[in-house]
């Protein structure tokens, strides 16, 4: 519920979740014994349900939003796209939004999203020697579909990439949030509060020591770190990785990944004090998801972790560690929802003084996002290959032609 107390501190009120997770089901009872909840499939949820569990008729609800199960988008996952049913999670969204018609919506996403494709082919499949790429396996085709599909509301939408640091997040944590208005009104992504840069008009980004350097917990909760792990760890410092360790034992704390490529930051990762924390993923234990304390040899902590997404320290979580650091992980930082509420107060306060925009009828329809990612999305390569050195043809004149062969 970070996207919702985000909201709530904006000035909206919460009128119903929806929640099968049955640890989070439990957390939101504990923190919000009255609100109604339907805990079970979106998917086998109708809006009438939804409308009639908030006390609302179609066209009354100010707000719907959302974050359809991003996982098959995610870099870090497989990359299924839309050939793994959470993937499609978002038409269900769409088909509450068309069917409630709430004043406007929210719906983010992971970064993955932008370059996802409907049809993920591995990349030993990809290259010279291989069969050309069809329009569904080129980077951007998922985006591609869900563009149309959200055009099909007939809202006037926008969406950008934004990194919820930039709002006082102690977090490098990028998502893409689509907004939309049923009535064509000037919405628009939330400015930038703070920034990494000295900058008179901005605040510094939050670091970790500003959420957590005083915190002192005398029974931190977490998941440890296995044991050939921290032979690993005790030799970093903070801000250090796995490419600080000792040549000879970098391949053993990579193990497989080690002759693989890419930044693998990840790996046998120390934080640093001295900058907001990288994204909180499910699991800061994961191998390539390394998250360990600053100056003590474990993870980050379950309180920590809720600091970092600035949950309220009265809140609670329900279930075992684990299932505490899935919960947090998979939020919206309060600080994004907060940002995203203020804009959409903005817009609904100027609405109310000045009435809609004489274009408000002729933008419903219209999906548009800024100017440097449209020009990001416009310009980006049709897909990603090997390094030369493991496609089976690393000629580049082979390289050209497989390309542009590409549907």
């Amino acid at each position: 519920m970070g996207l919702d107390l985000g909201l709530e501190q904006a000035g909206f009120r919460t009128a119903l979740a929806v929640e099968i997770n049955k640890s989070a089901i439990k957390t939101i009872q504990l923190n919000k014994p009255r609100l109604p909840l339907l805990a079970k499939p979106v998917e086998q949820i109708t809006s009438s349900e939804i409308l009639a569990a908030a006390k609302l008729q179609a066209g009354e609800p100010c707000l719907v939003t959302g974050g359809p199960c991003c996982q098959s988008f995610s870099t870090a996952g497989k990359r299924e796209s839309f050939g793994n049913p959470r993937g499609n999670l978002f038409l269900h969204f769409k088909r509450i939004v068309a069917e409630t018609q709430p004043r406007f919506f929210v719906m983010e996403n992971v970064k993955g999203i932008l370059s996802a494709a409907v049809r993920h082919r591995p990349l030993n499949d990809r290259g010279p020697g291989n069969q050309p790429l069809t329009q569904d396996e080129l980077l951007g085709s998922a985006l591609k579909v869900i563009l149309k599909e959200l055009a099909d509301l007939k809202y006037y939408i926008v969406f950008g990439l934004v990194n919820a640091a930039d709002y006082g997040v102690p977090q490098k944590r990028w998502r893409v949030i689509f907004i939309g208005s049923r009535d064509g009104e000037e919405i628009h992504l939330p400015e930038a509060t703070h920034t990494k840069e000295q900058n008179n008009c901005l605040s510094p980004w939050m670091t970790l020591r500003d959420a957590i350097g005083k915190f002192r917990e005398k029974n931190p909760e977490y998941v440890p770190f296995a044991q050939e792990r921290l032979k690993f760890l005790k030799r970093l410092k903070a801000g250090e990785n796995w490419t600080d360790l000792p040549k000879h034992l970098q391949r053993a704390a990579l193990g497989a990944a080690y002759d693989s490529w890419g930044g693998r930051v990840g790996f046998c990762r120390r934080l640093t004090w001295d900058e907001p924390s990288p994204t909180l993923t499910t699991s800061p234990t994961g191998r390539a998801t390394t998250l360990c304390h600053p100056s003590k040899l474990r993870p980050l902590t379950v309180e920590e972790y809720a600091a970092l997404q600035q949950f309220p320290k009265d809140w609670q979580f329900f279930g075992s560690n684990q299932q505490k650091y899935i919960q947090i992980g998979n939020a919206v930082p309060v600080g994004l929802g907060q940002a995203i509420g203020k804009i959409l107060r903005q817009t609904m306060n100027r609405t109310e003084k000045h009435g809609l925009p004489k274009d408000a009828r002729g933008k419903r329809g219209m999906v548009i996002c800024d100017e440097a990612l449209g020009h990001r999305i416009n310009n980006r390569p049709k897909t990603q290959l090997h390094p030369p050195h493991l496609l089976k043809d690393s000629d580049p004149e082979a390289i050209r032609k497989w390309l542009a062969l590409a549907a």
